[in-house]
């Protein structure tokens, strides 16, 4: 006879468990502590098992019927309910553990390690920043579970602050973690895939620069004089010689730097065209690099930033450090920025004359908008980059002793003279 709900409220303990019939080897045990369980009874190769579907009344009589029926349902395809629940509740032990902020340190640590495609000091810094600003958010909870809506939310925050870059980037590095976590089996598919299109586009701006010569001259001098951290003075001071992007100069290491042949090679994974990209160094930024080196240098092949941040040498120093120093020295935000070294260097390098338009650009690792110019452009002018370095850095010099400024234009493009 069928149970009803009557019959199991109406249940009374007794001195041992008693059963209670439902059907197809569904049963309510009633226990002598007064619990009421319901089991499922059932055989796989003539070997007879049990399966719990619950307690009444969290579980009730209809539900209890349903899980029977699913159970049933799995056994006769050749499943085994029992065995299939202890595998649910594994991976749901295992997919505890298994948070955005554990599997981005793995996917971290996995790629530092990788042999084939290294991650460098810098990456690694920027991936762990990135992590940083996601996991109050998300880092806590099973990967299996974020929605698209868990990381907008989590994104949003860093919109409303205005990092609109550090929102794009953050979400460039999520969609990263997920596809690791899809690669390794312990997700499905990457739910940050459908979040294209959602987030603030950051406008482009442009970076204020020096472009006049003579006030170029008297901020080379003040950089000279700077009387705030000595690191930061000497990156002041090399900024204008590399035309490097402020990242790219910031996060250098000194393995990547080669003093002896006088080439700096930024590995491509911190350059915005993804490619490697060989600096010529002039006499005047081995000086400066000569004395940062007995800073922040070591031996042979050390691996340590060349600009580590003031407070720990594992990080590199903060993307406003030069930004501030600039500030201090009395040059407004609309005046001057450490991105605009670039734009100082290429306005004031074309209007020379003296350099072909390829080896400008080449120096400040831009790419080609035109495909067949970009096609012909493979030797990276390599001769005329090394002269160019060496003329801007003297040039430089002149401009910061204050003497007479020669029309630039006076000079023959190299080129010709080559």
């Amino acid at each position: 006879m069928a149970l009803s709900d009557v019959v199991i409220r109406n249940a009374k303990p007794g001195v041992k468990p008693a059963k209670l019939f439902d059907g197809r080897g569904l049963h309510l045990v009633v226990t002598p502590a007064g619990g009421k369980l319901w089991r499922l009874k059932y055989r796989v190769a003539g070997k007879e098992k049990l399966l719990s579907l619950g307690t009444y009344p969290s579980t009730p009589l209809a539900a209890a019927r349903k899980a029977a029926d699913k159970a049933l349902e799995s056994l006769a395809s050749g499943g085994d309910p029992a065995l299939e629940k202890r595998r649910a509740k594994a991976k749901a032990v295992a997919g505890a553990g298994d948070t955005f902020a554990a599997i981005a340190a793995e996917y971290i640590a996995k790629r530092k390690a990788d042999g084939d495609r290294p991650y460098s000091e810098a990456t690694v810094v920027k991936a762990e920043w990135f992590a940083q600003l996601l996991n109050p958010a998300i880092g806590h909870m099973p990967v299996a579970a974020i929605q698209p809506g868990d990381i907008l939310a989590a994104l949003r925050k860093l919109e409303r602050k205005g990092t609109l870059e550090s929102a794009r980037r953050c979400l460039q590095f999520a969609s990263r973690v997920f596809r690791y976590a899809v690669a390794t089996a312990r997700l499905t598919s990457d739910p940050s895939r459908d979040l294209r299109g959602a987030l603030t586009a950051p406008r482009v701006t442009h970076h204020a620069a020096i472009l006049d010569p003579v006030k170029l001259g008297g901020l080379l001098r003040a950089m000279d004089g700077y009387e705030g951290d000595a690191i930061t003075r000497l990156a002041l001071q090399l900024a204008p010689h590399v035309f490097l992007r402020p990242g790219e100069l910031r996060m250098a290491c000194w393995h990547e730097l080669d003093l002896d042949a006088a080439i700096w090679t930024v590995p491509a994974e911190r350059t915005k065209m993804r490619k490697p990209h060989a600096v010529p160094l002039s006499r005047q930024s081995l000086v400066i690099l000569h004395e940062l080196q007995g800073i922040t240098g070591g031996e042979q092949g050390y691996r340590g930033f060349l600009f580590p941040s003031l407070r720990t040498r594992q990080r590199p120093m903060s993307d406003n450090t030069l930004n501030a120093a600039l500030r201090r020295l009395g040059y407004a935000k609309g005046e001057m920025t450490a991105h605009g070294f670039r734009a100082t260097a290429s306005t004031l390098l074309n209007e020379s004359g003296k350099w072909t338009p390829d080896a400008i650009e080449r120096a400040l690792a831009h790419g080609h908008s035109d495909a067949v110019r970009g096609a012909y452009a493979r030797g990276q002018h390599w001769e005329e980059r090394v002269a160019m370095a060496e003329w801007w850095s003297d040039h430089l010099d002149t401009l910061r002793k204050g003497a007479d400024i020669v029309p630039l234009r006076q000079s023959a493009r190299w080129a010709d003279n080559g």
